[in-house]
């Protein structure tokens, strides 16, 4: 650790870059194409104000709130990534373990460094695992099952990636480490098949067989317009993700928080929507909520944390965003999550 200790999450990223190697840092960071969707990431919710409220009550704040029924202690979540295993060496564990010590939820990658059961095992906080759905059926079952036998609360299918987008900045230099192997795979069914030109395709058909292939509530993550929202809700999914994939797939989409509004209103309450993206700051976790997100999704900054101190800086990352948004609330007049709402933002 510095001397100085990290105030924020881009003390965090300045700290993290140099602890990893090159290629790993480049495949953290990248965006496709020409990262005009991983800018915009960012930059939108620096066009989002706060209309702040004064004279109100603040002396106690109240950040806990709940996610899929689960009470957690603040509206963050870890997101879904791959690779923690290249960073740390107790990969998704000292996530799990980071995520439990904040009072947190953590959506565990299917393509994770370590099984679903070694993370559950640590895990003390909510745990959802994250899903590609594979060509052979039985090996999707397995793994659903595994899930579900590890007591992970929600199943995340991935929705955006029928091919993988193009990243450059990573392709360059992919080839320069060792990767670590994605152990949830290694005891599966042996393969029969493989999507054409890579990727995870998954279909509305897809979604309808997962309803009948799991017990637990789905979540579709990749959602980005009022349509597919509200063919969500048809189904009776339990949750949307508004999400990019922090600028990763399609270039020139949507910034997720540009994207929420819409979604929310064709939601209309009847499933909890989770916004992944470009969060940075308290205020961003604030400006979230105000337009309608359950919770924000935090993906590259906890694995800065992981980087820099291992389980401990992957909580420093979440207990930093905690703090912000502590402040911002009681900035704005607005001592509890119930009181967030769209009057808060223009």
């Amino acid at each position: 650790m510095s001397l100085s200790p990290p105030l924020n999450l881009a003390d965090y990223e300045a700290l993290a870059q140099p602890l990893m190697h090159p290629a790993v840092w480049d495949y953290v960071v990248a965006g496709a194409g020409d990262g005009i969707t991983l800018a915009e990431n960012r930059l939108a919710f620096d066009r989002i104000a706060i209309r702040p409220r004064m004279l109100v009550d603040v002396s106690r704040i109240d950040t806990t709130t709940s996610v899929l029924g689960a009470s957690v202690a603040a509206p963050i979540m870890i997101a879904s990534s791959g690779q923690h295993g290249a960073i740390c060496a107790e990969a998704e564990c000292a996530t799990a373990k980071a995520a439990g010590r904040a009072g947190l939820a953590m959506v565990a990658s299917s393509g994770s460094n370590r099984t679903i059961e070694d993370i559950a095992a640590v895990a003390t906080g909510p745990l959802w695992m994250q899903l590609y759905l594979f060509p052979d059926r039985p090996r999707t079952v397995a793994l659903l099952q595994r899930a579900e036998a590890a007591g992970c609360r929600a199943i995340a299918l991935t929705v955006d990636s029928p091919r993988w987008g193009r990243k450059e900045r990573s392709l360059r230099t992919e080839d320069q480490f060792n990767w670590p192997a994605q152990a949830n795979l290694a005891d599966l069914p042996p393969a029969t098949a493989v999507w054409p030109d890579g990727g995870a395709p998954a279909t509305w058909a897809d979604v309808d067989w997962l309803r009948g292939a799991t017990r637990l509530p789905i979540l579709l993550k990749g959602i980005l317009t009022a349509e597919d929202a509200a063919l969500a809700v048809e189904r009776g999914v339990e949750g949307v993700i508004v999400s990019n994939h922090g600028g990763r797939q399609l270039d020139g989409v949507l910034a997720s928080i540009d994207a929420l509004p819409e979604i929310v209103a064709a939601a209309d309450g009847r499933c909890e929507i989770y916004l992944d993206g470009g969060v940075r700051r308290g205020v961003d976790v604030l400006k979230a909520l105000a337009l309608g997100a359950r919770a924000v999704m935090i993906g590259r900054p906890v694995l800065w944390g992981l980087a820099v101190d291992g389980a401990a800086g992957a909580f420093d990352v979440l207990d930093i965003l905690r703090r912000e948004l502590t402040s911002a609330m009681a900035l704005s007049g607005r001592p509890t999550i119930a009181d967030i709402d769209r009057s808060l933002v223009r």
